[in-house]
């Protein structure tokens, strides 16, 4: 197939699109805000199959969404929507923008919404999230990035302020906090961290916030780093970064939750918490252990080769000529 995909952001252009080249599928990458460009590759490339992706500066308008509906409606194409805001943002990002752009089929990271889309009439499928070894791949440990613990990740203050007690920011302090008690090196990559130092009981030294990462980079940090942390921020949903770090062959330390444990193998595949306690006697046990940590990041990298962004691709075309999108000959 000839596949295009309207986004351009770093997050998504190298992992799905990828998983589709993988299996053979031509792709073209066009910011949907340039309508000339736009207009262009409907014309030029003939795609088989359009694909919109999350909340983006592709889609944050209601103009913005109005346009891609217009354009990918008159063209004919089969548009396919990846919801990766639910279920947080379902009924306030979702499901306006699905209206406005009106895609064909909706993929949701979220199992539970399936019936909720259902009950609309709006065809859905599940996806989740993945990687792909052309960005999150292990590599020598890097000086620069060196430390005891990494965490990348962006701040969100605004959220904290009305939801302190979400997962994201328990997990974050329960996690945390005993690393800066032991006055173990942690670096923090992302933004707003300068407004979230105040979560936690021990003192963050200024010098540990790196600000942003460009997302190509971060498997060097996920490399170098003695252990990764990895917050989730729902009970029944992993966050894309479970699957990079285990990936890049960092040793990832998680928020110990029901889906991490449908996943993976806890202290095989990775570690984790539940608390602030658990993590300190986790933290004694294992840096007393440097080949048992090599062993569960070499276990890590196997286990998580199934959610390759190849697989997911395969998956969704399988979806997709079930519900008769495309055509049953397509691989």
């Amino acid at each position: 197939m000839r596949i295009l995909f309207l986004e351009t952001h770093p997050m998504w252009i190298h992992g799905l699109p990828n998983g589709f080249k993988d299996l053979g599928h031509s792709i073209k990458l066009v910011n949907p805000n340039d309508e000339a460009l736009l207009l262009s590759a409907i014309k030029q490339f003939q795609p088989n199959l359009i694909i919109t992706i999350g909340w983006t500066d592709a889609n944050d308008t209601l103009e913005k969404q109005s346009k891609i509906g217009h354009y990918t409606q008159s063209s004919g194409i089969p548009h396919i929507y990846w919801a990766t805001e639910d279920p947080g943002y379902t009924e306030s990002f979702t499901l306006p923008l699905i209206e406005r752009a009106k895609p064909d089929m909706v993929f949701t990271i979220c199992k539970e919404k399936l019936p909720f889309y259902q009950a609309l009439g709006i065809e859905a499928g599940y996806m989740d999230f993945g990687y792909h070894s052309s960005t999150h791949f292990p590599v020598k440990p890097v000086r620069h990035y060196k430390s005891h613990a990494a965490l990348v990740a962006n701040g969100y203050p605004q959220l904290y302020e009305k939801m302190p007690d979400h997962l994201r920011f328990t997990s974050l302090v329960s996690l945390v906090d005993p690393i800066l008690e032991r006055k173990l090196s942690i670096f923090f990559y992302g933004r707003y961290w300068d407004e979230m130092k105040k979560i936690f009981i021990n003192e963050v030294p200024s010098n540990y916030l790196k600000g942003y990462l460009h997302y190509t980079l971060a498997n060097q940090v996920y490399s170098s780093a003695d252990i990764v942390i990895g917050v989730q921020n729902k009970k029944f949903q992993v966050t894309q970064r479970t699957y990079e770090i285990l990936a890049s062959g960092g040793l990832l330390l998680a928020t110990d939750t029901p889906a991490i444990r449908e996943h993976f193998t806890p202290h095989r595949d990775l570690i984790v918490s539940s608390s602030a306690e658990e993590t300190s006697n986790l933290l004694d046990f294992y840096f007393n252990k440097p080949e048992v940590m090599n062993k569960i990041k070499q276990n890590g990298i196997k286990a998580v080769e199934r959610h390759s962004y190849t697989a997911r691709a395969e998956n969704m075309i399988k979806q997709l000529r079930n519900k008769q999108i495309i055509p049953w000959y397509i691989d």
